[in-house]
């Protein structure tokens, strides 16, 4: 089995990596990065440097036999917001030319597309979330998601290539370096947290997010490819299972989980433009992604671990 993922380095990516490199039936793992922190000798492992915007980057990711595809590469979203061209260059043109070049594949690969939960928009209704939601994007990346999804499913459609498209939630918890996501201070507060140090969150104790874990979001990605792709319905998509956690239920989880005054470190803003996007999640209901064996983290405790291992 010969499989590409693009966005390998990130922090998604390098989990999924991690788990495919201990699958003995992938003959060879080509991986897709502006750079690489680990690039250990391994036979069955290429490394490519550089941007899958670049049209050079992106002949040698495609070239050929590819059964399994990892389409993480991505612009996210306070970046996205802020440079257009960027976002519109990576997380949509590269998105369609890497949907389309599969047209030359001699049997249609396995097509796994990290989208996102910013494909839903903001503000979600607030009686719940289901799989007969409305998508309204309310940021450029997004609105690059959403039509991520509508490339992989009419590319299957076509039989280019067998697709399934997961709306990840926020992921937790990333390295303390910038990263352009808005959901950031998630991550930052956890671990800040957890190091026994102060922490300031942008948003109300009361505010709530959908939230997984890395190796949680991981664990995903690879169920995705093992499942039949039309579990999904003719869109392809579903939104995955998340904790829905308030940010003082999360402080809670994190001092259970590592010994410290959590509700004593933690103090809480106001910023309504975060908590519109990032503390405003009601109810989930995740149907479809539940009947094909998708999971989450469990409680928020089992969230906290696992965030940090």
């Amino acid at each position: 089995m010969h499989v590409l993922v693009t966005g390998a380095n990130g922090l998604v990516g390098s989990a999924l990596v991690n788990a495919l490199r201990a699958d003995l039936a992938i003959t060879s793992l080509r991986l897709v990065d502006l750079a690489f922190a680990d690039a250990r000798t391994d036979p069955r492992v290429e490394h490519i440097t550089g941007s899958i915007g670049d049209p050079a980057v992106m002949a040698r990711a495609v070239r050929g036999r590819i059964d399994l595809i990892y389409h993480l590469a991505s612009v996210p979203g306070g970046l996205a917001e802020r440079n257009y061209e960027l976002g519109r260059d990576i997380n949509l043109h590269a998105t369609l030319a890497l949907v389309e070049a599969m047209r030359a594949m001699p049997a249609p690969p396995v097509f796994v597309f990290a989208s996102s939960i910013a494909a839903l928009g903001a503000p979600l209704p607030p009686d719940g979330v289901d799989d007969a939601t409305p998508p309204t994007p309310q940021l450029s990346y997004g609105a690059h998601k959403l039509a991520g999804e509508l490339f992989v499913a009419d590319a299957t459609r076509r039989g280019w290539i067998d697709g399934r498209s997961l709306r990840l939630p926020a992921v937790v918890a990333r390295p303390a370096t910038p990263s352009g996501l808005v959901s950031a201070f998630l991550s930052d507060m956890i671990r800040a947290l957890a190091a026994g140090q102060p922490y300031r969150c942008p948003i109300r104790a009361g505010a709530t997010s959908w939230l997984v874990s890395t190796p949680c979001a991981a664990a995903s990605l690879v169920h995705a490819a093992r499942i039949d792709g039309r579990l999904l319905g003719a869109g392809r998509a579903c939104t995955l299972p998340a904790l829905r956690l308030s940010m003082a239920e999360l402080v809670a989880a994190v001092g259970q989980e590592y010994g410290v005054d959590g509700a004593a470190l933690a103090s809480y803003g106001d910023d309504p433009v975060i908590e519109a996007n990032f503390g405003a999640c009601p109810l989930l209901h995740t149907a479809r992604a539940d009947a094909a064996g998708f999971v989450h983290d469990g409680d928020a405790r089992a969230l906290v671990c696992n965030a940090l291992r």
